[in-house]
């Protein structure tokens, strides 16, 4: 079982005791609100006790037996003795030990698993797999460099530079809302260790030599197969190009775009600053369109000049926005009038409130640089995604793909290509719109409680939230002093070139149920500290 496919436990739903209307939601979604609480613990006798961490069950107070061992087991995983790989008890012989019921055992595990802390591996027992952050280190004392001098004081100010994401995920926090970060503890282990011996056991020595820099053929036919299913688009495997992520997508384009005379691409306001930031490098410039409620604006687009555009139609990051119908028909016209679309499809398999929409690859192929990745589905560290270029620039893509890197390496990519063609991948897809919707829920409880008022943008989808607010406090200013909490998170106008409303991009999808509610708080109390702190003072 996965960490959010614990038994469930019994009775219904309880109210969280507040009321989430002041929160508002811009696109349309719908949002259900489930308690995280438990079933009353069954009585039992209270002066017996065990070996395992020297639990006594008479040392719970009222809120009840499981919560108390989910308290102590928290504590165990947090201070050590309890360390990443460790098995618990099964709930049998510890309920026996503690004599307790074996549902209040199972309720305090079902717990840790939804916070993230441990995983249910059937036979293998019940595991922990990761735990708590730490709260952020002391002030460096000497400078080694820009990473080592990302503290909370000096992270948020001035214009971001290109070290900035490396010096944000230096920091550590107890709290982590960093948008695009998937929940790195779901990774089906087993499924790709299962597909790993399997690719082992049929390879042939000739694979372990130089491969197509195009990418390996089973994974090529993997991932057309995959975008017919997922995406509605009809390509051939020789139409795939295999690359290290949308990044090295990035940077494989921009001399073949320099090439075709294009030395600029516009880019979404809001927009991504790291996608800004790679096309910034490769020497193209970036102007910016701005985003409404039906996508980028394209009278905007066309007043640019610029002979392409880098966007993300299905769910704009980081607004969240999906682009209308009539907006994309705009947007096709103008790429048919010689313009070019760089799509960047980096979340879209993940939604939850609103049925799918279609790439702009499947409506305009010629006129459409498609670009994916497995970033958000599996790992980033798998560094593998694809690229399906309109067929004007596709040998100069793969030459440039082969002075690169001689293509990527060929196992991981053979494993992949068995998830997809096994239907693993897609079993891992199903298992995490559960888990992801759960989490989005409680953040969206959270703000509600703790940030009334603000606005909610994007929960239909992805793996973010962008929350506005009213208060004239810059969003550099709250990032920092969310930091200063031990909250990471990034400030909405870091993916602006405009102006625009203040805000912040949060990430939900890694981080347990159970940090939601205090991460956000602090970004509450945050918020309301720097308001007050801006209030003129009344002069007696």
């Amino acid at each position: 079982m996965g960490p959010d496919s614990a038994p469930p436990r019994a009775g219904g739903a309880a109210s969280h005791g507040f009321d989430p209307a002041p929160a508002r939601f811009l696109d349309g979604s719908s949002a259900s609100h489930a308690s995280d609480r438990g079933p009353s613990p069954a009585p039992g006798p209270s002066t017996y006790g065990s070996d395992f961490l020297q639990l006594d069950a008479g040392d719970a107070s009222g809120a009840g037996k499981a919560e108390w061992l989910a308290t102590r087991l928290r504590q165990a995983i947090a201070d050590g003795r309890l360390a990443v790989g460790s098995r618990l008890p099964p709930t049998r012989v510890l309920a026996g030990e503690l004599r307790v019921s074996r549902g209040v055992v199972t309720e305090a595990y079902r717990r840790l698993t939804e916070d993230g802390h441990v995983e249910g591996r059937r036979r293998g027992g019940t595991v922990v797999v990761a735990a708590p952050a730490v709260p952020p280190p002391a002030p460096p004392t000497g400078r080694t460099g820009a990473v080592d001098d990302a503290v909370p004081g000096t992270l948020f100010v001035g214009e971001p530079g290109a070290e900035v994401f490396d010096a944000l995920r230096a920091v550590r926090a107890r709290v982590d809302f960093t948008p695009g970060q998937p929940d790195l503890a779901a990774f089906p282990r087993t499924a790709w260790l299962r597909a790993e011996r399997a690719v082992l056991t049929d390879l042939s020595a000739e694979h372990l030599g130089y491969g197509d820099p195009r990418g390996a053929p089973q994974l090529r036919r993997a991932v057309a197969r995959w975008l017919a299913r997922s995406r509605g688009i009809r390509v051939e495997a020789d139409e795939v190009l295999i690359v290290a992520g949308t990044a090295q997508a990035l940077t494989l384009l921009h001399p073949v775009l320099r090439a075709a005379g294009i030395d600029s691409v516009a880019v979404e306001d809001p927009g991504s600053l790291g996608t800004r930031q790679h096309l910034l490098n490769g020497a193209l410039a970036t102007p910016p369109v701005p985003v409404d409620d039906d996508g980028v604006r394209v009278d905007a687009l066309r007043a640019t000049g610029a002979r392409a555009a880098l966007l993300t139609p299905a769910h704009q990051f980081p607004t969240g926005v999906v682009m209308s119908g009539e907006r994309r028909r705009e947007l096709l016209r103008w790429a048919e009038e010689g313009g070019l679309i760089v799509e960047d499809d980096y979340d879209a398999e993940h939604r939850y409130d609103r049925p799918p929409v279609p790439a702009l690859r499947a409506l305009l192929a010629d006129h459409v640089c498609y670009a994916g990745s497995v970033s958000k589905l599996l790992a980033p560290a798998l560094r593998i995604g694809w690229l399906v270029p309109p067929p004007r620039y596709r040998d100069a893509l793969t030459e440039a793909k082969r002075f690169t890197d001689l293509g990527n390496a060929v196992l991981p990519q053979l494993v992949l290509a068995r998830l997809m063609d096994s239907g693993d991948l897609e079993r891992h897809l199903r298992l995490l719109r559960g888990r992801h919707r759960r989490r989005r829920d409680a953040m969206i409880d959270a703000i509600a409680a703790h940030l009334p008022g603000a606005t909610v943008h994007g929960a239909a989808a992805g793996l973010h939230l962008t929350v506005t607010y009213t208060p004239q406090v810059p969003d550099t200013e709250l990032a920092a002093a969310a930091l200063a909490r031990g909250v990471k998170c990034q400030p909405l106008s870091w993916h602006r070139q405009l102006p625009g409303r203040p805000g912040l991009v949060l990430g939900y999808a890694a981080t347990p149920p159970g940090a939601m509610a205090e991460g956000v708080a602090a970004l509450g109390e945050a918020l309301r500290t720097l308001s007050q702190n801006r209030l003129p003072r009344k002069h007696p």
